[in-house]
């Protein structure tokens, strides 16, 4: 099968490998369109086995939509021919690749009203700002949330997902992502490039961080009492501080999940933004970051 594998050099190169095996208890998944998290090239599980050992020729692209090619002993969940989307374990080959190999857990069938390429723009971005909204923010009704990065691959389910539950959603963008923040459910947004968000807001009972750095470090003096941080920036994984360690998370592929999300885009409720679709041939361009559109959502590589 056609697949791009991480050389040792840090980039992408396309090659032809043996398709792989359902095995007992996997599900097989002819990949119809995969997203792409170019910093996925960087992180940890890229690079090393789960054990710590070296990893090598990692296949990228932990988020896909396709059609099940097979199924392995024990598997009841699906059948040959169902279309789904779902997100693989971290350690797992990715599906930037014609086939991959996931766990039924991990999956949830196709919203009906996407294509695959939306659908595949979907798993990692909505889970996070799920998981992170509602498991580790504890977001309430009626709360204020400040999201950091509005109009990113995650930033775009955050807005929508806190709006709906009748949160007060701030955020943090450039000027011209103003008007199409505002119809994903932003009540105010702060330009980042000429305004100080610190001096706009107070008694934020929730944060939410997709960028790190400088923002996250100001953002600690905009919560009020019982505020909460939430942050997904990969540069405080090996953070020393306890604070923002405490505030980290990394998403987890739960199937049971996105198939609630599955069910809200359906209904029209939830909306998926798609910033660029590229061939097969450019996966390796859309992972250096050559592949972006108007700069709102995923970019997703169509197999």
């Amino acid at each position: 099968m056609r697949a791009w594998r991480l050389t040792s050099s840090g980039t992408l190169q396309r090659v032809e490998m043996a398709a792989p095996l359902a095995g007992a208890g996997g599900v097989l998944v002819r990949v119809k369109a995969a997203g792409v998290t170019p910093t996925d090239l960087i992180w940890y599980p890229t690079t090393h086995a789960k054990d710590g050992g070296p990893r090598a020729g990692a296949v990228p692209g932990h988020e896909f939509s396709g059609v099940v090619a097979a199924v392995g002993a024990g598997v009841r969940e699906w059948a040959l021919g169902d279309e789904v989307f779902g997100m693989n374990d971290w350690f797992s080959e990715g599906a930037t690749a014609e086939m991959c190999v996931t766990r039924p857990e991990m999956l949830a069938r196709k919203p009906r009203e996407l294509t695959h390429a939306e659908a595949a723009a979907t798993p990692i971005g909505a889970l996070t700002a799920w998981q992170g909204l509602f498991e580790k923010g504890k977001l309430s009704r009626g709360e204020t949330v400040l999201v950091h990065g509005g109009s990113g691959s995650v930033g775009v389910f955050t807005i929508q997902l806190a709006r709906r539950a009748g949160a007060r959603v701030l955020t943090t963008a450039s000027r011209r992502n103003e008007a199409f923040l505002r119809e994903l459910g932003a009540e105010v947004v702060i330009d980042y490039r000429t305004e100080r968000f610190e001096e706009k807001v107070k008694d934020v009972d929730l944060v939410f961080d997709g960028v790190g750095g400088e923002t996250l470090a100001r953002s600690w003096g905009v919560l009020g009492k019982g505020g909460r941080l939430v942050t997904i920036a990969a540069s405080s994984e090996g953070t020393v501080d306890a604070r923002t360690k405490e505030a980290f998370f990394i998403v987890e592929p739960r199937g049971k999940e996105l198939a609630e999300i599955a069910g809200l885009m359906d209904r029209g409720e939830l909306k998926v933004v798609v910033d660029a679709v590229v061939g097969f041939d450019h996966a390796g361009e859309a992972y250096a970051g050559n592949a972006k559109g108007a700069g709102r959502g995923k970019v997703v590589v169509e197999i």
